[in-house]
């Protein structure tokens, strides 16, 4: 599992062949490879891809930027009662990642650790204790490989391909389906936002 991807450059939220998140003054302009980030700015041409590509690339940015910090324990607060601890849900999005991309693409996700899939089920995410799941860190190391993997499928898929249906409401195309790889994440960085600033951190964005 490739780790090291996560963990380019000594900060969660950067991948290989993008800019650090701090230090150069471009902010998340700065965190984009170099051709995400003209394209944004005007200098090229923008196709679905990229578009596709902005849209993960935000949603891991922001979500990864509020765990990066966090403890093991940290992990397991929830922001109210019956609402699901950041340990759980950090499993749930890499699990739904898995099953989303083999949706467009059968069998071309890397196989889920054993057991996976059952750890991370709805009836989990009301346990509270720390054996129940995995660390931090391994977690971060699974979902590295799967979104490798999800890049790697976009930058191939074939263009006329992303109309596709997928007879799944939310995301009723590939193009769709794509896109929620990064909305997901977003969906879910809202709470995070939230347990940090109960856990008296200061707000990053």
């Amino acid at each position: 599992m490739r780790v090291e991807s996560i963990y380019a450059g000594g900060r969660l939220g950067q991948f290989p062949d993008q800019k650090p998140r701090s230090g150069n003054g471009d902010g998340f302009l700065g965190w984009l490879g170099t051709d995400l980030r003209q394209t944004i700015t005007g200098r090229l041409s923008m196709t679905v891809r990229d578009a596709l590509r902005i849209s993960i690339d935000t949603g891991s940015y922001i979500g990864l930027g509020y765990i990066e910090d966090l403890t093991e324990s940290e992990m397991l607060h929830r922001p109210a009662p019956k609402s699901n601890h950041i340990k759980w849900q950090l499993g749930h999005l890499i699990f739904s990642e898995n099953w989303h991309i083999d949706l467009i693409a059968p069998n071309s996700m890397p196989p889920l650790p054993e057991g996976f899939k059952e750890r991370y089920d709805r009836d989990k995410a009301a346990i509270d204790d720390a054996t129940a799941f995995d660390s931090r860190d391994f977690l971060l190391g699974v979902f590295a490989e799967q979104r490798e993997r999800t890049i790697t499928l976009l930058e191939e898929f074939p263009e006329e391909q992303f109309e596709k249906e997928t007879g799944i409401e939310y995301a009723p195309t590939a193009a769709a389906m794509f896109s929620l790889q990064g909305s997901h994440w977003l969906m879910h960085a809202g709470q995070w936002a939230v347990i940090r600033r109960q856990l008296g951190k200061d707000p990053l964005y």
